[in-house]
């Protein structure tokens, strides 16, 4: 009897070490510091110095505009916690090199409002901050329209934003860039966003097109290449989840999207838009792969996959991918009959060795892995994983609608400095802010 205790107890704890060392590496792989995609071999700010954000300050010494702002490469870390109000600007970072390592904070993490970001240079990595942009009390036309974006010219390459959290934008929330009509030169490339929150994008609030919904999640612009879309939860968003443009081409790859309204995935180009130009664009080139989709109180959308333009012959490759009505068991449908996109038999773009899990793993494992801090959430991303199961929430038109901005004090926390290389010192801080 002892020996047949004995040997169940030690088969619970081979049990018990195969389940650890499987969270383990589901851990590791979700706070890593090397990343998949493209443009993902970016080393960041890692070969450089570090610089420390000390205050709230929205600029100022100390701050975290100015630590950006920095020439040469650098690693920007948080000694402090709380709220940055940065007071309606669209910060533009012209100096490559730079990493953002939001997982230094102590808790609750760092909050960005009432401001956005410009990338508009190359070779950055940005993790485990929030973004809860807001209409700021704006009037219309006044030029307010934030968002997280890289610049609409050739300068944008090597760039990841991972594991952040990014909503209420006016413009989108979290895009790519370029000018179209000028090729792939001069438009964003090699381009990841991975495991973030991309949430609430303000329908009808102070943008400048106020004869439409503008409730967007990504765009992905005309001429952009290279553009990995991968583990992101797109939540009530009314268009662009994501958006691939004419000439563009990437991955959207095991994505969480939840009650989209108009569209969900959408690949097209506006023909309108390249009249006069001497180039004309071919359908966006995409492997669309392991995505979930569920419909919610703002869906009208009628399919997973869409283009409003037949005479364009939009193609793509699909593959695992799933879509439920609200009541989270009727499936829906992934492609629209009324404007067919072509369903191609290959992946025309891909990235050798890439992981991917089953589309029916997706809901689980973007809702514990993915946002910022994700054992450390604040109120908004706990409401948005609740709303999925729930079926609830909606697209909004402000901030307001949903408890209006975060209000937080200030924490600090000094830092040690590291005594080996930058990156095994980092690596200590996404244990803090991932799931155990």
């Amino acid at each position: 009897m002892k020996k047949r205790i004995l040997s169940i107890a030690i088969l619970m704890l081979c049990i018990s070490l195969v389940v650890f060392a499987q969270g383990a590496k589901e851990l590791l792989a979700s706070s890593k510091m090397e990343f998949e995609g493209y443009g993902a071999e970016t080393r960041g700010g890692l070969d450089g110095r570090i610089i420390k954000v000390t205050n709230l300050n929205a600029d100022g010494p100390g701050s975290f505009k100015e630590a950006v702002l920095a020439e040469g490469p650098r690693v920007v870390v948080f000694e402090v916690a709380g709220i940055i109000d940065l007071e309606k600007q669209q910060i533009k970072i012209k100096n490559p090199y730079l990493t953002i390592a939001g997982q230094t904070a102590p808790s609750p993490g760092v909050t960005f409002i009432r401001g956005g970001l410009t990338f508009d240079t190359h070779d950055i990595v940005m993790q485990h901050v929030r973004f809860r942009m807001g209409d700021a009390g704006a009037e219309v036309g006044e030029g307010y329209e934030p968002e997280i974006s890289t610049a609409a010219n050739g300068n944008s390459y090597n760039i990841v934003v991972d594991h952040c959290s990014v909503s209420w934008g006016v413009d989108e929330n979290l895009s790519v860039s370029g000018k179209r009509g000028q090729g792939p030169e001069n438009a964003s490339h090699n381009i990841t966003y991975s495991n973030n929150f991309i949430s609430e994008c303000l329908a009808w609030s102070v943008h400048k097109k106020q004869t439409m919904n503008h409730s967007m999640g990504t765009l992905v612009m005309d001429d952009c290449t290279n553009i990995a879309i991968i583990g992101n939860y797109y939540a009530h968003n009314s268009e662009r989840n994501p958006w691939f443009k004419g000439n563009s081409s990437g991955l959207i790859v095991n994505n969480l999207i939840y009650d989209p309204g108009d569209w969900a995935i959408r690949l097209s180009w506006i023909p309108k838009e390249w009249k006069g130009l001497e180039e004309q664009p071919s359908t966006p080139i995409v492997s669309i792969v392991g995505n979930y989709e569920k419909e919610g109180p703002s869906t009208k959308v009628k399919a997973m996959v869409g283009s409003n333009y037949p005479e364009n012959d939009e193609r793509c490759y699909m593959e695992d991918n799933i879509i439920v009505k609200a009541d989270g068991v009727t499936p829906g449908n992934l492609t629209d009959e009324s404007i067919p996109v072509t369903l191609l038999d290959e992946k025309p773009i891909w990235i050798d060795g890439l992981t991917v899990i089953p589309a029916s793993e997706v809901p689980s494992y973007v809702l514990k892995y993915s946002g910022a801090r994700p054992a450390d959430r604040d109120e908004v991303d706990k409401r948005l994983v609740e709303e999925f199961y729930s079926g609830s929430g909606k697209i909004i038109n402000s901030q307001n609608e949903v408890g209006g901005y975060p209000v937080a004090e200030a924490v600090y926390r000094e830092l040690d400095e590291p005594t080996g290389s930058i990156e095994d010192w980092l690596m200590k801080y996404p244990f803090e802010v991932m799931p155990h």
